[in-house]
């Protein structure tokens, strides 16, 4: 017993060792969502663009999108907004979801900076979000043109994440 009680710290340090191991092959990005496989949420938000029209979840059926969830205050938006320009630019649709955001800022900036949305749902409180399991902005998810959610990323969309993760799914189906 005494014998074992001087190997208890070498057996708490490998343990604890293999379990910091296994943990560094996993990519924190690659958070899956419960929703892939289902339709997006059921809501009724406001327009960014005209806060008078309601965006639901059928208003952009009939062909794939990208929905972007964006902040004013988010600064890995701001990195990621010249890429989805140049998506936008070669006729990907996406749709923002301003996320926790203040409308006139949202506007304004996207004035600034240009707009690669063909139109944003206002997510004031928070509550899509929630209902689509985001940690945060930007996520991104690869919705199918039947409303089907098929891919999400967490983090910044890269030209290497769009070409390895992204387009096979948007263009295959």
């Amino acid at each position: 017993m005494e014998r074992l009680k001087l190997f208890m710290p070498l057996i708490a340090f490998v343990v604890l060792a293999a379990l910091l191991f296994n943990g560094l092959k996993n990519d924190p990005n690659e958070l899956k969502s419960v929703l892939l496989g289902k339709p997006v949420p059921a809501f009724a938000l406001p327009s960014l663009n005209d806060e008078s029209r309601i965006i639901t979840q059928d208003t952009f059926k009939g062909k794939p999108y990208l929905l972007n969830v964006w902040a004013t205050w988010c600064p890995s938006c701001k990195v990621e907004h010249p890429y989805l320009l140049e998506l936008a630019n070669m006729g990907i649709t996406i749709v923002g979801l301003n996320y926790k955001d203040e409308s006139d800022e949202a506007r304004s900036l996207l004035k600034a900076m240009e707009d690669p949305y063909v139109d944003n749902i206002v997510d004031a409180d928070g509550r899509l979000g929630l209902d689509l399991g985001v940690y945060g902005a930007p996520e991104t998810f690869v919705v199918d043109a039947s409303g089907i959610i098929r891919f999400k990323v967490v983090g910044v969309v890269t030209e290497e994440i769009w070409a390895r993760d992204i387009a096979p799914i948007f263009f295959g189906g």
